[in-house]
C-alpha cells in the first residue's frame, strides 16, 4: 500500500507543476509556479488521505494541518500576485536562459520545484506510509502548538506587511513594528517552524529519519529562495534597511524586545 500511495502522491503533484508550466507558456509568467507551491503539499495530504479509510491521530492530524497552510499560502500568494505581471527572480532566469527558456523552465523552476516538494514532504509521506493503531499523543499536541506558532507568525506577519503596504504614507519605509520588531521575515520564520510541527508529528509514529524535509525547508528560507534573496533587493530599495539590519535579527526572533 505505502508504494501505491507514495506513487500516486508524486505523479499528482507531478501533474500539477506540468499543468502550470503549460499556464506558464500561454501567460509568460513563470512566477505563477508560486502560486501553487503550498498547494503541492495539499496534493500530496489529499491524495495520501484517500489512500485510507480511518487515519489515524497522528495522520489525521497531519493532513489537516498540511492543508491548511498549502491552502492559504497558494491564496495568499495568488491575490497578492493579482495584475503585477512576472516577478524580477523569475524575469532574471528568464533572460539568463534566453533563447530556449520555455523548456529550460521545465527543467529548472518546475521540475525542480516539484522535486523540491517532494523531498520536504518526507514527515508527511512517513505518516501516511504507517499502518498505525495508536500514535504517542503527546507528540501530536507537541507538534500541533509548534505549528500553530509557526503558523501565527507567517499569517500574522503576512498581515502586519499587507496593511502596511496599504497605507501610501509608508511608501519606501521599513516596516518595523509587530513581529517585525523582533524578526526581519515573520514570515519566513513562522514557515519553517511550521515544518518542525510537521516532523514532531512524524516522530509519532518513528519518522526520526524525516528531518531532511523540514531541515531542506529551512535552508532554503534562509539562505536560497527567501531571506537573502530578498534582502539583497531590499538593501537597494529601502534606504533605512540596512540600519533595520542592525537592530534587528534575519530569522530566529528576538524575544528579549518584549520584555
Amino acid at each position: 500500500m505505502s508504494g501505491d500511495l507514495l506513487l500516486d502522491c508524486v505523479l499528482s503533484s507531478a501533474a500539477l507543476f506540468f499543468l502550470c508550466w503549460l499556464v506558464s507558456l500561454i501567460k509568460k509568467d513563470a512566477s505563477i509556479i508560486d502560486s501553487i507551491w503550498g498547494l503541492s503539499f495539499v496534493v500530496h495530504a489529499q491524495v495520501a488521505f484517500w489512500h485510507w479509510s480511518l487515519p489515524s491521530l497522528s495522520q489525521f492530524v497531519m493532513i489537516t494541518l498540511v492543508t491548511l497552510w498549502g491552502l492559504r499560502l497558494s491564496y495568499h500568494i495568488a491575490v497578492r500576485s493579482i495584475g503585477k505581471g512576472e516577478d524580477y527572480r523569475y524575469q532574471a532566469m528568464r533572460e539568463r536562459n534566453s533563447p530556449g527558456f520555455w523548456w529550460k523552465s521545465l527543467v529548472y523552476i518546475f521540475a525542480f520545484q516539484w522535486l523540491l516538494s517532494v523531498v520536504i514532504s518526507a514527515p508527511l509521506f512517513w505518516t501516511m506510509t504507517q499502518d498505525l493503531s495508536e500514535d504517542h499523543s503527546w507528540l501530536v499536541i507537541l507538534g500541533s502548538i509548534i505549528w500553530l506558532l509557526g503558523f501565527g507568525f507567517e499569517v500574522v506577519g503576512d498581515r502586519q506587511l499587507k496593511a502596511f503596504k496599504a497605507n501610501p504614507e509608508n511608501k519606501g519605509q521599513v516596516l518595523d513594528s509587530g513581529l517585525w520588531a523582533l524578526t526581519r521575515h515573520p514570515n519566513y520564520f513562522g514557515d519553517g517552524l511550521l515544518w518542525w510541527g510537521y516532523y514532531v508529528l512524524a516522530l509519532a509514529s518513528g519518522g526520526y529519519l524525516t528531518f531532511f524535509g523540514p531541515l531542506i525547508m529551512s535552508i532554503f528560507l534562509r539562505k536560497v529562495s527567501g531571506v537573502d534573496l530578498l534582502e539583497k533587493r531590499l538593501k537597494k530599495t529601502k534606504p533605512g534597511f540596512e540600519e533595520y539590519m542592525k537592530t534587528t535579527p534575519a530569522f530566529i526572533p528576538d524575544l528579549r524586545k518584549l520584555l
